[in-house]
């Protein structure tokens, strides 16, 4: 795999992911699984949603992040 642009990076992507308006508020954001694999890889992606204390789930090919330390609870 080739490198990628220095304004792709890593730590670039992931400050980017919580400029959202979504993310600033507390809400929910989700990002395609390949995605997170490339950009960061799924260990260094996830240690930072727990050093965040942000759930996050996968379903279908999505990370779904509740940008929060709200519990989640299934309801069906």
């Amino acid at each position: 795999m080739t490198s990628l642009p220095a304004y792709l990076s890593a730590d670039h992507w992931v400050s980017h992911l919580f400029t959202s308006q979504a993310a600033r508020e507390g809400g929910v954001i989700r990002r395609k699984v390949r995605d997170v694999e490339r950009f960061v890889g799924r260990d260094p992606f996830l240690d930072e949603m727990k050093r965040r204390g942000f759930p996050v789930v996968e379903n279908a090919g999505q990370f779904v992040i509740f940008c929060n330390r709200e519990p989640i609870r299934r309801v069906v």
